[in-house]
């Protein structure tokens, strides 16, 4: 690879890896703000977003220059497509935080509710799959990407198991509909993010393995290290 190719890569990695990390604070103090009951903290997230937004287009924009300066292939071209689509996944998901940070700051005005679900359980889950699938970023590694891709159906059926709840809970709490209401838009944009983190990890499978994992109906299956 040709030395300044190199350093291009180098610092497109940095930009992508930085991003992850703001992004994945972000959906921790979305769901904290939920948990607390917090206000302040989720305004935080809402504010935070304008720099998730401006570094998204500063990585695309270094993106498109890599490709046009040096035409890279094999590899190189390969990370450069799973970055931009990393790159856009990941903005996706500093969205969703702010949409539930929005539903936190909502409910942190209403009477405090009994939730019939486990919301800290979905959000936990959601969260791991979103690390997991950063950490297989960092570390290159597609087993890893491989079982982030395999958790996604328990994040679906959790997801759907709460529709069935709060139907339950508005029939038994009439009264309480609107925050319940907002408590599903929660489990939904949760279950969004871990639509995003699978296809980072999907992402991840094509950068190291050149496969493309996408629109697969087969359950995955992890080979062996």
């Amino acid at each position: 690879m040709p030395q300044h190719l190199q350093r291009e890569i180098e610092k497109l990695k940095r930009k992508i890896l930085a991003l992850s990390t703001v992004v994945e604070e972000s959906v921790q103090k979305a769901v904290k703000s939920v948990e607390q009951r917090n206000s302040k903290l989720a305004m935080s997230v809402i504010g935070n977003d304008i720099k998730i937004d401006h570094t998204e287009v500063d990585v695309e924009e270094e993106c498109l220059k890599v490709l046009a300066l040096y035409q890279p292939v094999a590899i190189d071209l390969r990370f450069i497509v799973a970055v931009l689509k990393i790159n856009n996944d990941l903005e996706r998901i500093g969205d969703l935080a702010v949409n539930i940070a929005e539903r936190a700051a909502f409910l942190a005005t209403q009477p405090k509710i009994d939730i019939p679900f486990d919301l800290q359980g979905m959000a936990e889950k959601s969260q791991t799959m979103l690390k997991r699938s950063l950490d297989a970023l960092v570390n290159m590694d597609s087993h890893l990407a491989r079982e982030v891709c395999a958790s996604d159906d328990e994040v679906d059926a959790l997801n759907r198991d709460m529709y069935t709840q709060v139907k339950i809970g508005i029939n038994r709490h009439p009264d309480d509909v609107e925050s319940l209401i907002h408590f599903l838009s929660i489990s939904r944009h949760l279950e969004r993010i871990a639509d995003h983190a699978t296809n980072i990890a999907e992402d991840v499978i094509y950068m190291v393995d050149g496969e493309i994992s996408r629109h697969k109906t087969e359950e995955y299956k992890l080979p062996d290290k």
